[in-house]
C-alpha cells in the first residue's frame, strides 16, 4: 500500500523506513505540507501520513477522498488541524500518536526555562568572542520558586516531576486533574495559578476552549515579571497580547517552542531570506524571549516511538481491525 508522507524531513525517512520495513507499506515522501495546493501529490495513495502543520480541512479531505485516500495517520498527538466531522462524513479513518516520550517535551521545557533564566545562550556567544563579563547574565535560583503547570496530562506530569525534583513549588491546573499530581504539587484554579506562579508552563491541547488561553486578560492576572513557557501549541497564546505584555514589563520573559503562525516558518531553512512576519520579528528582538523551532519532541526515543505507533495504526486500519488510537474509524 502506498502511503504519502507530507511535511517529510530527513529524520522522518530514517525512522519511518525502519519501522515500516517488511510491512508492505510503501512510503512516498513529500517535503511540502499538505494543503489544497499540494493534495494532488497523494494520487495513487490509499493513506497519507501528516504532521502538525498539515491542513486537513473539509476541502482537503474531500480531495483526498476523491483520490482514493481512506486513511489519515498523524505522527503527532494534536489533531486540531483535522476536520473530524468531514472525515466521518467521508468515511476516512483518522488515527494519531496520543503519547510519545512525554519526558522529551518535559526535558525541553526545562531546557528553555534554565536557558532563559541563566542566559546561557547569551553567555555562549559572549565567551566565543572573548567576553567574560557577567553583566546582564543574572538569573534567579529556581529552588523555592513557584511554577504553574497548565495541563496535567502525561507531559504536564513529567514536567511537574522534574520541577518538583529541583525544589520548586508546583501548582497545577486541569479541568480533569490527574490523580498522580497530588503527590507532586497543589491543584488550583486557573486564576490562582496565574496569580501565584513565577513561571507558567503550558501543556494542554489546542481546542476551542483553549484558543488564546493566554490573552491580555490572563496576562494582566499573572504575577508581574513572571516567565511564560509554551511547548504545546502556538494557538494557546495571543501573540499580540504577549508582545504588549513584554513591552510593558508585565511579562518578564517568554520561552516558546511553538508559534501560532509557525506553519510558514518552522521545519525549513529561512536563513537566506527576509522573514515577512512582523509579529515573529518583534518577538525575536526582545532580549528576554527565547524561541526554538518546535523541537520539543525531537529525541531519538520519541521519533522511534512515533514511527512505530504510526506503523501500528496503519496496520490496524488497513486490515480493518480495531485501532485504539483512532479518532475516526468507519465500520468495515
Amino acid at each position: 500500500m502506498q502511503v504519502t508522507v507530507f511535511s517529510a524531513q530527513p529524520f522522518d525517512r530514517r525512522f519511518l523506513d525502519n519501522a515500516m520495513a517488511g510491512t508492505g507499506f510503501e512510503p512516498v515522501y513529500q517535503p511540502v505540507a499538505l494543503s489544497l495546493q499540494t493534495v494532488a501529490l497523494a494520487e495513487c495513495a490509499r493513506a497519507v501520513c501528516v504532521f502538525v502543520n498539515d491542513v486537513l480541512d473539509a476541502p482537503v479531505l474531500t480531495e483526498l477522498h476523491g483520490l482514493g485516500v481512506r486513511i489519515v495517520v498523524l505522527r503527532c498527538a494534536g489533531y486540531n488541524n483535522v476536520d473530524l466531522e468531514a472525515a466521518q462524513r467521508l468515511g476516512i479513518a483518522v488515527a494519531r500518536v496520543p503519547a510519545y516520550s512525554p519526558q522529551a517535551v518535559a526535558e525541553h521545557t526545562l531546557a528553555l526555562i534554565m536557558t532563559l533564566n541563566r542566559h546561557t545562550h547569551r553567555a555562549f556567544n559572549r565567551v566565543r568572542e572573548g567576553n567574560f563579563n557577567l553583566d546582564g547574565l543574572l538569573g534567579v535560583t529556581l529552588h523555592g520558586r513557584t511554577v504553574g503547570v497548565v495541563g496535567t496530562g502525561r507531559i504536564g506530569l513529567a514536567t511537574a516531576r522534574i520541577l518538583h525534583g529541583l525544589g520548586c513549588r508546583v501548582l497545577g491546573f486541569d479541568p480533569n486533574p490527574a490523580p498522580e499530581f497530588a503527590m507532586i504539587g497543589e491543584a488550583v484554579d486557573f486564576d490562582t495559578l496565574l496569580a501565584r506562579a513565577d513561571i507558567v508552563s503550558l501543556h494542554c491541547p489546542l481546542a476551542e476552549a483553549t484558543h488564546h488561553l493566554i490573552n491580555a486578560d490572563a496576562l494582566s492576572r499573572m504575577k508581574p515579571g513572571a516567565m511564560l513557557v509554551n511547548t504545546s501549541r502556538g494557538g494557546l497564546i495571543d501573540t499580540r497580547a504577549v508582545i504588549e505584555a513584554l513591552r510593558t514589563r508585565q511579562l518578564g520573559a517568554l520561552a516558546i517552542d511553538v508559534y501560532e503562525q509557525e506553519s510558514e516558518l518552522f521545519f525549513r531553512d529561512h536563513s537566506q531570506e527576509i522573514i515577512n512576519d512582523d509579529m515573529f520579528a518583534r518577538l525575536a528582538m526582545f532580549p528576554n524571549v527565547l524561541i526554538t523551532g518546535h523541537q520539543g519532541f525531537f529525541t531519538e526515543e520519541a521519533l522511534d516511538e512515533i514511527a512505530h505507533t504510526t506503523r501500528d495504526n496503519l496496520l490496524a486500519l488497513a486490515a480493518g481491525h480495531t485501532c485504539h488510537n483512532a479518532l475516526i474509524q468507519p465500520e468495515v
